[in-house]
Protein backbone atom coordinates (compact mmCIF):
# COMPACT_ATOMS: atom_id res chain seq x y z
CA UNK A 1 0.00 0.00 0.00
CA UNK A 2 3.33 2.70 0.45
CA UNK A 3 3.89 2.26 -2.84
CA UNK A 4 0.14 2.76 -3.64
CA UNK A 5 0.03 5.54 -1.50
CA UNK A 6 3.47 7.59 -2.78
CA UNK A 7 1.68 6.96 -6.51
CA UNK A 8 -1.76 8.68 -5.51
CA UNK A 9 0.98 11.90 -3.66
CA UNK A 10 2.78 11.79 -7.21
CA UNK A 11 -0.52 11.36 -8.95
CA UNK A 12 -2.58 14.63 -6.96
CA UNK A 13 0.49 16.44 -7.55
CA UNK A 14 0.76 16.53 -11.12
CA UNK A 15 -2.94 16.83 -11.56
CA UNK A 16 -3.10 19.96 -9.40
CA UNK A 17 0.02 21.28 -11.12
CA UNK A 18 -1.34 21.21 -14.78
CA UNK A 19 -5.21 22.69 -13.52
CA UNK A 20 -3.32 25.41 -11.57
CA UNK A 21 -0.79 25.97 -14.74
CA UNK A 22 -4.42 26.19 -16.45
CA UNK A 23 -6.07 28.70 -14.23
CA UNK A 24 -2.73 31.06 -14.73
CA UNK A 25 -2.99 30.98 -18.23
CA UNK A 26 -6.37 32.17 -18.04
CA UNK A 27 -5.58 34.93 -15.74
CA UNK A 28 -2.77 35.90 -17.67
CA UNK A 29 -5.03 36.54 -21.04
CA UNK A 30 -7.82 37.57 -19.94
CA UNK A 31 -5.96 40.31 -16.37
CA UNK A 32 -2.99 40.81 -18.20
CA UNK A 33 -4.07 40.49 -22.00
CA UNK A 34 -7.20 41.25 -24.19
CA UNK A 35 -9.18 38.41 -23.15
CA UNK A 36 -10.32 35.24 -25.65
CA UNK A 37 -12.14 36.34 -29.21
CA UNK A 38 -11.94 35.14 -32.75
CA UNK A 39 -12.01 38.09 -34.78
CA UNK A 40 -8.57 38.41 -36.22
CA UNK A 41 -7.12 40.48 -33.21
CA UNK A 42 -4.66 40.27 -30.22
CA UNK A 43 -7.67 38.33 -28.30
CA UNK A 44 -8.05 35.69 -31.24
CA UNK A 45 -4.27 34.60 -30.54
CA UNK A 46 -4.54 34.58 -26.68
CA UNK A 47 -6.35 31.48 -27.79
CA UNK A 48 -3.31 29.82 -28.37
CA UNK A 49 -1.33 29.75 -25.14
CA UNK A 50 -4.71 28.60 -23.58
CA UNK A 51 -5.54 25.50 -25.79
CA UNK A 52 -2.02 24.52 -26.00
CA UNK A 53 -1.59 24.53 -21.73
CA UNK A 54 -4.95 23.01 -21.67
CA UNK A 55 -4.94 20.20 -24.41
CA UNK A 56 -1.11 19.96 -25.98
CA UNK A 57 0.22 19.96 -22.47
CA UNK A 58 -2.32 18.66 -19.75
CA UNK A 59 -4.74 16.29 -21.80
CA UNK A 60 -1.41 14.77 -23.31
CA UNK A 61 -0.20 14.14 -19.74
CA UNK A 62 -2.83 12.91 -18.50
CA UNK A 63 -3.81 10.37 -21.58
CA UNK A 64 0.39 9.29 -21.21
CA UNK A 65 -0.52 7.85 -17.26
CA UNK A 66 -4.19 7.31 -17.81
CA UNK A 67 -3.00 3.04 -17.57
CA UNK A 68 -1.48 3.91 -14.86
CA UNK A 69 -4.49 4.52 -12.41
CA UNK A 70 -5.05 1.71 -10.32
CA UNK A 71 -8.98 1.72 -9.86
CA UNK A 72 -9.23 1.62 -13.90
CA UNK A 73 -7.23 -1.91 -13.84
CA UNK A 74 -10.25 -3.58 -13.45
CA UNK A 75 -11.69 -2.47 -16.54
CA UNK A 76 -10.80 -3.93 -19.95
CA UNK A 77 -7.18 -3.19 -21.58
CA UNK A 78 -9.07 -1.90 -24.74
CA UNK A 79 -11.10 0.16 -23.51
CA UNK A 80 -8.49 2.37 -21.55
CA UNK A 81 -6.47 1.81 -25.30
CA UNK A 82 -9.45 4.14 -26.45
CA UNK A 83 -9.61 6.43 -23.97
CA UNK A 84 -5.68 7.04 -24.26
CA UNK A 85 -6.26 6.99 -28.02
CA UNK A 86 -9.19 9.79 -27.29
CA UNK A 87 -7.84 12.21 -24.87
CA UNK A 88 -4.62 12.50 -26.90
CA UNK A 89 -6.89 13.10 -30.14
CA UNK A 90 -8.62 16.16 -28.02
CA UNK A 91 -5.10 17.29 -27.38
CA UNK A 92 -4.37 17.19 -31.01
CA UNK A 93 -7.76 19.10 -31.87
CA UNK A 94 -7.15 21.51 -29.63
CA UNK A 95 -3.49 22.14 -30.85
CA UNK A 96 -4.59 22.73 -34.43
CA UNK A 97 -7.04 25.35 -33.20
CA UNK A 98 -4.34 27.08 -31.05
CA UNK A 99 -2.46 27.03 -34.72
CA UNK A 100 -5.13 28.03 -36.74
CA UNK A 101 -5.80 31.11 -34.21
CA UNK A 102 -1.67 32.12 -34.38
CA UNK A 103 -2.33 32.28 -38.12
CA UNK A 104 -5.58 34.22 -38.31
CA UNK A 105 -3.85 36.89 -36.13
CA UNK A 106 -0.52 36.56 -37.83
CA UNK A 107 -2.50 37.57 -41.17
CA UNK A 108 -4.79 39.85 -40.00
CA UNK A 109 -1.86 41.93 -38.53
CA UNK A 110 0.72 41.67 -41.30
CA UNK A 111 2.73 39.84 -39.10
CA UNK A 112 5.43 36.76 -41.24
CA UNK A 113 4.69 33.41 -40.23
CA UNK A 114 7.05 30.77 -39.01
CA UNK A 115 9.92 32.55 -38.91
CA UNK A 116 10.89 32.01 -35.04
CA UNK A 117 12.48 28.82 -33.84
CA UNK A 118 9.25 28.15 -31.37
CA UNK A 119 6.67 28.35 -34.40
CA UNK A 120 9.17 25.66 -36.40
CA UNK A 121 9.66 23.37 -33.58
CA UNK A 122 5.89 23.84 -32.28
CA UNK A 123 4.62 22.95 -36.11
CA UNK A 124 6.84 20.41 -36.04
CA UNK A 125 5.65 18.63 -32.49
CA UNK A 126 2.20 18.93 -34.23
CA UNK A 127 2.85 17.13 -37.25
CA UNK A 128 4.67 14.33 -35.22
CA UNK A 129 1.80 14.02 -33.16
CA UNK A 130 -0.24 13.43 -35.73
CA UNK A 131 1.82 10.93 -36.85
CA UNK A 132 2.08 9.55 -33.63
CA UNK A 133 -1.48 9.24 -33.11
CA UNK A 134 -2.16 7.76 -36.75
CA UNK A 135 0.02 4.93 -36.12
CA UNK A 136 -0.77 3.95 -32.53
CA UNK A 137 -3.98 4.14 -33.64
CA UNK A 138 -3.38 1.72 -36.79
CA UNK A 139 -1.19 -0.59 -34.45
CA UNK A 140 -2.76 -1.13 -31.18
CA UNK A 141 -6.81 -0.87 -32.14
CA UNK A 142 -7.02 -2.43 -35.75
CA UNK A 143 -7.46 -5.38 -34.79
CA UNK A 144 -5.75 -7.64 -37.67
CA UNK A 145 -2.57 -5.90 -37.15
CA UNK A 146 0.12 -8.76 -36.24
CA UNK A 147 1.42 -8.81 -32.83
CA UNK A 148 4.49 -9.13 -34.11
CA UNK A 149 4.13 -5.77 -35.29
CA UNK A 150 2.90 -4.25 -32.57
CA UNK A 151 5.69 -5.63 -30.13
CA UNK A 152 8.30 -4.07 -32.51
CA UNK A 153 6.72 -0.91 -32.27
CA UNK A 154 6.31 -0.40 -28.64
CA UNK A 155 9.41 0.96 -27.79
CA UNK A 156 9.48 3.36 -30.56
CA UNK A 157 5.96 3.98 -29.45
CA UNK A 158 6.60 4.43 -25.68
CA UNK A 159 10.17 6.60 -26.50
CA UNK A 160 8.52 9.23 -29.07
CA UNK A 161 5.29 9.72 -26.95
CA UNK A 162 7.45 10.86 -23.95
CA UNK A 163 10.25 13.08 -25.98
CA UNK A 164 7.27 14.52 -27.58
CA UNK A 165 5.15 15.76 -24.33
CA UNK A 166 8.76 17.02 -23.28
CA UNK A 167 9.22 18.92 -26.26
CA UNK A 168 5.85 20.55 -25.87
CA UNK A 169 6.49 22.05 -22.66
CA UNK A 170 10.09 22.94 -24.02
CA UNK A 171 8.20 24.54 -26.90
CA UNK A 172 5.33 26.21 -24.64
CA UNK A 173 8.06 27.87 -22.71
CA UNK A 174 9.94 29.52 -25.65
CA UNK A 175 6.19 30.63 -26.69
CA UNK A 176 5.49 32.50 -23.72
CA UNK A 177 8.98 33.92 -23.12
CA UNK A 178 8.92 35.22 -27.13
CA UNK A 179 5.38 36.62 -26.35
CA UNK A 180 6.55 38.43 -23.08
CA UNK A 181 9.64 40.16 -24.66
CA UNK A 182 8.01 41.29 -27.87
CA UNK A 183 4.76 42.38 -25.88
CA UNK A 184 6.32 44.00 -22.70
CA UNK A 185 7.63 47.34 -23.37
CA UNK A 186 6.57 50.07 -20.67
CA UNK A 187 7.96 48.62 -18.48
CA UNK A 188 10.49 46.01 -20.44
CA UNK A 189 10.48 42.37 -19.84
CA UNK A 190 14.04 42.61 -18.21
CA UNK A 191 12.36 45.18 -15.73
CA UNK A 192 10.25 42.18 -14.19
CA UNK A 193 6.52 43.64 -14.80
CA UNK A 194 4.29 41.47 -12.69
CA UNK A 195 3.43 40.27 -15.53
CA UNK A 196 6.35 38.72 -16.13
CA UNK A 197 6.72 37.25 -12.99
CA UNK A 198 3.30 35.79 -12.84
CA UNK A 199 4.07 34.30 -15.89
CA UNK A 200 7.38 32.95 -15.16
CA UNK A 201 5.58 31.23 -12.82
CA UNK A 202 3.60 29.82 -15.16
CA UNK A 203 6.54 28.33 -16.49
CA UNK A 204 8.09 26.82 -13.42
CA UNK A 205 4.21 25.25 -12.90
CA UNK A 206 4.47 23.63 -16.75
CA UNK A 207 8.04 22.31 -15.78
CA UNK A 208 6.97 20.48 -12.73
CA UNK A 209 3.79 19.38 -14.12
CA UNK A 210 5.58 17.74 -17.03
CA UNK A 211 8.28 16.36 -14.73
CA UNK A 212 6.14 14.19 -12.59
CA UNK A 213 3.84 13.02 -15.40
CA UNK A 214 7.51 11.60 -16.80
CA UNK A 215 8.25 10.27 -13.65
CA UNK A 216 4.80 8.55 -13.28
CA UNK A 217 5.26 7.43 -17.01
CA UNK A 218 8.60 5.76 -16.42
CA UNK A 219 8.22 3.89 -12.88
CA UNK A 220 8.28 0.14 -13.57
CA UNK A 221 6.37 -0.57 -10.65
CA UNK A 222 3.44 1.28 -11.24
CA UNK A 223 3.13 0.06 -14.61
CA UNK A 224 -0.40 -1.58 -15.06
CA UNK A 225 -0.37 -5.12 -14.65
CA UNK A 226 -0.70 -7.77 -17.62
CA UNK A 227 -4.82 -8.34 -18.30
CA UNK A 228 -4.09 -12.27 -17.25
CA UNK A 229 -2.65 -11.00 -13.85
CA UNK A 230 -5.83 -9.36 -13.42
CA UNK A 231 -8.31 -12.06 -14.56
CA UNK A 232 -6.19 -14.34 -11.85
CA UNK A 233 -6.64 -11.55 -9.39
CA UNK A 234 -10.45 -11.64 -10.63
CA UNK A 235 -10.81 -15.03 -10.09
CA UNK A 236 -9.10 -16.23 -6.73
CA UNK A 237 -11.80 -13.18 -5.83
CA UNK A 238 -9.03 -10.34 -4.86
CA UNK A 239 -10.72 -8.44 -7.22
CA UNK A 240 -14.76 -8.91 -7.07
CA UNK A 241 -15.32 -4.87 -6.72
CA UNK A 242 -13.21 -2.29 -7.59
CA UNK A 243 -12.16 -1.29 -4.15
CA UNK A 244 -11.02 -5.00 -3.28
CA UNK A 245 -8.27 -4.62 -6.23
CA UNK A 246 -6.26 -1.92 -5.40
CA UNK A 247 -5.02 -3.75 -2.19
CA UNK A 248 -3.93 -6.95 -4.66
CA UNK A 249 -2.27 -4.67 -7.00
CA UNK A 250 -0.64 -2.65 -4.66
CA UNK A 251 0.73 -5.75 -3.29
CA UNK A 252 1.94 -6.78 -7.09
CA UNK A 253 3.59 -2.93 -6.76
CA UNK A 254 5.21 -2.84 -3.92
CA UNK A 255 6.77 -6.62 -4.44
CA UNK A 256 7.36 -5.83 -8.06
CA UNK A 257 10.55 -7.47 -8.13
CA UNK A 258 10.10 -10.06 -6.26
CA UNK A 259 9.62 -13.86 -7.69
CA UNK A 260 6.15 -14.85 -7.45
CA UNK A 261 4.80 -11.69 -9.37
CA UNK A 262 8.27 -11.50 -11.82
CA UNK A 263 7.19 -15.29 -12.67
CA UNK A 264 3.77 -14.44 -13.50
CA UNK A 265 4.69 -11.59 -15.47
CA UNK A 266 7.09 -13.46 -17.49
CA UNK A 267 4.55 -15.96 -18.48
CA UNK A 268 1.84 -13.19 -19.38
CA UNK A 269 1.52 -11.59 -22.67
CA UNK A 270 4.82 -10.03 -23.27
CA UNK A 271 3.04 -6.91 -25.60
CA UNK A 272 0.70 -6.68 -23.18
CA UNK A 273 3.63 -6.09 -19.96
CA UNK A 274 5.39 -3.85 -22.73
CA UNK A 275 2.44 -1.34 -23.14
CA UNK A 276 2.26 1.99 -20.67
Amino acid sequence: MENIRRFAVALSAAVALGIVSIIFVGIWVSHYRDGLAWDGGSAEFNWHPVLIVSGFIFLQGIAIIVYRLPWTWQYSKLLMKFIHAGLHLLAFIFAVISMVAVFDFHNAAKIPNMYSLHSWLGLAAVILFCLQLVLGVGMYLIPFTPASWRAAFMPLHVYTGLLLFGSVIAVALMGITEKLIFGLSNPKYKDSPPEAIFVNVLGVLLVLFGALILWIATRTSWKRPSDQILHTLHTNGEGDEGSKIGPALSELSDGADAEPSGDVRRRSNKLEDQEN
